[in-house]
């Protein structure tokens, strides 16, 4: 051990009190910023990982509240034209020569998945009351390629919705409200006034309230009965891409080239992006302020520290010891306070992190969600050790800088 080495690991052991109250500073911001940034990104990543596995990359549709062209428009391009109180076009939602589109797009080697789907508002009779939902015609099997249904399952089988053309799989909540279960059957109602009676043959769980209260899957052919529209009756084509960033670039190619309207998932999704970009600003903002704190505890202390040593300083000085001997010193005594800190503040970090994800979290109808995500990435905790030695090392180089321009002189002088 060399002499600075010595001197330094003297200071630090000789003052455990001081020692401990410095180390204790970094220790807690480091043990904060793990956990409050595991947590926010573990709720972060839970949303995104439930929004986007529920949502198509691109989803093509008759948008019928798309501004068009009026006729005068059309026979008059070049004049002033003013119509007052126009009326919309009367027309459906369908998708004209969908099944045809859905193959053509099935060709793009870009394209991981495509599923048609008919979808219509419906009422589910529960007794004398009627409850407001959704029921989506799909080819299942499709439909589970890509948004991975049959993990979702929570009674029930695929196979029996794609083999029984009276089948409708029901969300979670959905069956909860109806007070129905697998086996029973369902009486609903489209808003023309068609009825029909469907057999539940599953359950299954998105994990989004907004979804599981309302939504049913049945086959295509059954919801077109149900809507009394022939076999070519599409309204939405899903698709999923090999890489989801290009969706933004392909989404206009698609509406060029069908003429409907295609939406990516980041403008169907704008809110929640918004969301998380602004929760990411605020998690570290708060976790780097936490271990700037902590470095400013660090600077008081070895200043105080010097101002106390300072005879030490000018005797040790006076033996030879150069200025840059002194600085070496007490950035010894910040880096080991600093590295033996963030250690103690991993520890700390991950075991608030476990404690928070066994914490009991009741979602609701909201989410489906027993306990609080966190996310236990090991590059953290890389962060956290890096920037708290990083940190007291810029909170130590000031002092040590200080104390090694101490003109001994002036000091033994002084006394």
């Amino acid at each position: 051990m060399t002499p600075v080495v010595e001197i330094a690991w003297t200071h630090i052991v000789s003052k455990p009190k001081q020692t401990i109250v410095a180390m204790l500073g970094v220790t807690f911001g480091i043990g904060m910023f793990i956990a409050l940034v595991s947590l926010m990104t573990g709720l972060n990543q839970f949303t995104e990982d439930v929004t986007m596995t529920s949502s198509p990359d691109i989803h093509i549709y008759n948008d019928i509240t798309r501004e068009r062209k009026s006729i005068v428009d059309e026979l008059n391009p070049a004049g002033i034209n003013l119509v007052h109180h126009q009326k919309p076009k009367v027309e459906t939602t369908k998708l004209r020569n969908a099944l045809q589109v859905v193959e053509i797009i099935r060709k793009d080697p870009r394209v991981s998945g495509v599923a048609p789907t008919l979808s219509s508002q419906v009422f589910y009779n529960f007794g004398p009351i009627q409850l407001n939902g959704q029921i989506l015609g799909v080819d299942i099997l499709e439909e589970d390629k890509l948004f991975d249904i049959r993990s979702r399952l929570k009674s029930g089988r695929l196979e029996d919705l794609k083999s029984n053309p009276d089948g409708i799989l029901v969300g979670t909540g959905l069956a909860r409200k109806l007070s129905a279960a697998t086996g029973d059957r369902v009486v609903i109602t489209t808003p023309q006034g068609y009825t029909m009676t469907l057999k539940i043959v599953g359950t299954f769980q998105m994990g989004i309230g907004a979804v599981d209260n309302v939504r049913a899957y049945a086959n295509i052919a059954t919801v077109q009965t149900i809507l009394q529209q022939d076999q070519t009756y599409i309204t939405d084509i899903n698709i999923k891409l090999h890489d989801r960033l290009q969706a933004k670039k392909i989404a206009p190619e698609y509406e060029t080239m069908f003429q409907y309207k295609a939406e990516d998932w980041e403008t169907a999704n704008a809110t929640f992006l918004t969301g998380v970009t602004i929760r990411n600003i605020i998690t570290w903002s708060v976790s780097v302020t936490l271990l700037i704190v902590a470095g400013f505890g660090i600077y008081n202390i070895l200043t105080m520290t010097i101002y106390n040593k300072m005879k030490d300083i000018a005797i040790l000085k006076a033996m030879g010891f150069a200025g840059t001997d002194v600085r070496l010193i007490f950035m010894f005594q910040s880096l080991v306070i600093g590295f033996a800190g963030g250690l103690m503040g991993l520890i700390i970090g991950y075991i608030l992190s476990w404690l928070i994800s066994k914490a009991p979290f009741e979602g609701g109808d909201i989410v489906s969600l027993d306990h609080f995500p966190v996310n236990f990435d090991p590059m953290y905790y890389v962060i956290g050790i890096a920037f708290g030695v990083l940190t007291t090392a810029f909170a130590g180089y000031t002092p040590s800088r200080k104390a090694s321009r101490v003109d001994p002189i002036e000091i033994i002088r002084g006394q």
